[in-house]
């Protein structure tokens, strides 16, 4: 797969397929972190030790046999332009830090974008894997697929007593984070979010923004996620997530029940009027139309809106992200240029829907 089309196609398949809970659950992420033993982290070391590190684990990732990833494409980061970057962020296949922070570092891709493998972030290794709905187990299990066979190749920074070691202290240990992306309307519209938080917490879980940590919760998404990497197994860490989830899920449907049964028709005229903004807006900001969306998505997961897929939703929330916007123009646009042209593609795509 070519870099344009990493950045042209705007649902990866993994966002476009249906999974357990999608209603709820847009996907289920596993990153794992790891470090060449002898290796100086990529806080400290020098441009040809984060060279050496990168032709490592291209060269130990190549052999990896799985027909579904594919071949794995390697993008230098300082051969890519910011809104490349961006565009990759936007996307999820690549983190904030690695894109803002890391001129020494790259990313290996898969052909389908379940997987990615972030060199020389914070860490010289990350694997991340994506799977739609609540299959958390599934993307460990790939993972775990793509860890053996760079180990095999490479010598990690391993202590029997503590585990993996990592650049930042809180991911020492199993050097993992299970996240769990969630779209939970009928909590934050019942105001009930804010109440279930502490618990999450106190169960050594986080709850983020789209983005993961320091972003913000665009469109009523966000993202449940492990905060405890030391002294718990990497099984006992997605068993106790799991559990997390399926109750944010009861509590999320439960929510949606009980403002069909108080609220039906202010819900209804919410989710509809939302949908007319989409159609008609002439301008819209980001985080209107992410709000937008998010209603009418909850329109059609209850049953009030019937000629339009949740797919081309997934879409929009991507397609309407600054820097798609702006890869779409061919180059930088302003504010406001960026709001009149997300208005335009939102009307394009659900009259095309239509």
């Amino acid at each position: 797969m070519s870099l344009e089309r990493f950045l042209n196609q705007a649902v990866s398949s993994w966002m476009s397929a249906e999974g357990p809970d999608s209603d709820i659950v847009l996907s289920s992420r596993i990153r794992l972190a790891r470090n060449i033993r002898n290796f100086k982290f990529p806080t400290v070391f020098t441009s040809e030790e984060a060279s050496e590190v990168i032709q490592a684990v291209d060269q130990s990732v190549q052999s990896l046999s799985n027909s579904e990833l594919g071949k794995l494409e390697l993008l230098v980061m300082d051969e890519l332009q910011p809104l490349q970057k961006r565009v990759l962020v936007e996307k999820h296949l690549i983190s904030p830090f690695l894109a803002e922070h890391s001129t020494l570092g790259a990313c290996l891709l898969s052909e389908n974008e379940e997987a990615s493998i972030m060199v020389n972030e914070e860490d010289h290794i990350r694997i991340q894997c994506l799977y739609p709905g609540l299959q958390i187990t599934e993307a460990l299990k790939l993972a775990n697929q793509i860890d053996d066979a760079i180990e095999q190749n490479l010598d990690y920074a391993f202590d029997e007593e503590i585990g993996y070691l990592t650049s930042c202290p809180t991911n020492v240990g199993t050097g993992m984070r299970a996240s769990v992306m969630m779209h939970l309307p009928g909590l934050i519209l019942t105001h009930q979010l804010n109440r279930i938080i502490p618990a999450i917490n106190h169960l050594g879980l986080v709850v983020r923004g789209i983005y993961g940590e320091g972003s913000e919760a665009l469109g009523n998404i966000f993202q449940i996620s492990n905060q405890v990497t030391l002294g718990k197994s990497e099984d006992d860490i997605v068993e106790d997530l799991k559990s997390v989830v399926s109750q944010l899920i009861s509590e999320e449907r439960s929510a949606r029940e009980a403002l069909a049964k108080t609220s039906n028709i202010q819900l209804e005229d919410r989710v509809f009027r939302s949908y007319g903004v989409l159609a008609n807006s002439r301008i819209i900001e980001t985080k209107e139309a992410a709000s937008c969306l998010s209603d009418v998505r909850l329109g059609i997961d209850m049953g009030y809106i019937k000629n339009i897929s949740k797919n081309i939703l997934n879409e929009l929330m991507i397609l309407t992200q600054p820097g798609f916007l702006q890869q779409y123009a061919g180059g930088p646009l302003r504010p406001n240029e960026r709001d009149i042209r997300r208005a335009s593609l939102i009307r394009e795509r659900l009259n095309l829907e239509n």
